[in-house]
């Protein structure tokens, strides 16, 4: 499916953007494995979030939507079923290798999948260290189909530092402590996503974090207790916020304000960017939902300046740097993007793919080997360009199109379902607000 999106005059008005993929995910296994029914209000529906359901239903997890929430029944840390067929994963990188840690304890065979694009997605940094915890999983070449065999005794604790800053590796490692017979220590370079920690201290599950240099040492004592059933609201997606963000800073007389909007530090480092660019913006914290701060973000049409980012604040921001490249390129200077080579194993290769269709409207972008670098500012014009089926990239490029010159032909435009099923009519609302 492709999409035509013409320049914007400006946006204005406020929306709430979907909720949270990465918690909606975390909750729906954690309740899959509590004790008793829990609810999940104002879950995201995408294709990623459908996946996770799917594969906890194929291990026997009764599911049913009422009022207005996911209505989860778990049997309990060992009330999984050996499922009948493979579970497949479609896209989602984030519920293969979570599901990966979940099964690794189990006492049954699993066979973990996906789409032809998750096959290319690199695996063996999530089996090696569950190897050595003892789990039976094999990768196919370092990639998916993932095969666990059933455990025959606990899993082992380990003490494992990440070679690489990753959330998902980290919950992965945190989820399969569950099963362990002692203490899971996972030790990264530099800060990640925390969700999984918070949900599993909400449960009762001790989780220690402690600085250690730029990262964090983080360690789970396996629970002597069944985890307890709960409810919890999800927050708005702070990466689903992100092209709205940029999109006002880069549309001439714009205001746009996001509501219910989750600002857990370690996914905020868009913000900390756009603040050292010059963005005008003000974030109004209101509370909490799921342990997660919660707020408002107003952002106004602003002049940029470009910047040096690198280290850890690469992790706080890793989803958010293709939106980064669209607002560097009307950014005055040049912006230098460093320690961010896991661009190239995300959905698409998010360094030479993104940029090579960002350069076809007139952007001075090029990757470099582990990076990028921007100059501008630079006007774009109208093209055609290809969505190159990874949501991130589709709606970087649908940003870029507002301050293009000219209609922009995007092709492809059907992937922001992993993600934003309604992206397209959420930007429409805020330029219908004229």
């Amino acid at each position: 499916m492709s999409r035509s999106i013409l320049p914007a005059r400006a946006l204005r008005g406020s929306l709430r953007p979907p909720s949270d993929r990465s918690i909606t995910i975390r909750a729906a296994l954690l309740a899959g494995i509590a004790h008793g029914e829990s609810a999940i209000y104002a879950p995201l529906h995408s294709d990623d979030t459908e996946a996770a359901l799917s594969c906890l239903a194929r291990l026997g997890v009764p599911i049913v939507e009422h009022d207005g929430a996911l209505r989860i029944r778990g049997h309990g840390l060992r009330g999984l079923r050996a499922p009948i067929q493979p579970l497949f994963c479609n896209a989602s990188g984030t519920t293969i290798r979570l599901m990966a840690g979940l099964v690794a304890g189990q006492r049954f065979d699993t066979t973990l999948d996906g789409n032809e694009q998750l096959r290319r997605r690199p695996m063996r940094r999530v089996t090696e260290p569950l190897q050595q915890m003892g789990a039976q999983i094999e990768d196919t070449n370092g990639c998916a189909p993932l095969r666990v065999h059933a455990a025959q005794a606990p899993l082992r604790g380990i003490d494992y530092t990440l070679p690489i800053a990753s959330a998902q590796v980290k919950s992965a490692l945190l989820l399969a402590g569950l099963y362990a017979d002692s203490p899971v220590v996972v030790r990264e370079p530099a800060p990640t996503r925390d969700h999984t920690e918070r949900l599993l201290r909400g449960l009762g599950v001790e989780v220690t974090p402690q600085p250690q240099g730029e990262g964090t040492r983080i360690m789970l004592t396996p629970p002597e207790r069944p985890l307890p059933a709960f409810e919890l609201t999800v927050p708005a997606d702070f990466s689903s916020a992100a092209f709205f963000i940029v999109a006002a800073v880069l549309t001439p007389g714009s205001t746009v304000r996001l509501t219910e909007v989750g600002l857990n530090p370690t996914r905020t480092g868009l913000l900390d960017i756009l603040n050292a660019m010059g963005a005008q913006f003000t974030v109004e914290a209101i509370g909490e939902a799921c342990g997660e701060p919660i707020g408002t973000v107003e952002v106004r049409a602003s002049e940029l300046r470009g910047v040096e980012v690198s280290g850890a604040l690469i992790p706080r921001a890793i989803d958010e740097l293709p939106i980064l490249a669209v607002a560097a390129t009307q950014a005055h200077g040049v912006t230098v993007v460093r320690n961010a080579e896991e661009l190239r194993v995300k959905e698409s290769n998010r360094l030479e793919g993104f940029l090579a269709e960002l350069r076809k409207l007139g952007a001075r972008a090029e990757p470099t080997a582990d990076g990028f670098v921007v100059e501008g500012p630079t006007p774009l014009r109208g093209a055609t360009v290809d969505g190159l089926n990874d949501h991130r990239v589709a709606m970087s490029l649908a940003v870029a199109a507002l301050v293009a010159d000219r209609q922009t032909t995007l092709l492809g435009a059907e992937c922001v379902a992993k993600t934003y099923p309604h992206f397209f009519e959420d930007l429409a609302t805020l330029r219908a607000e004229l």
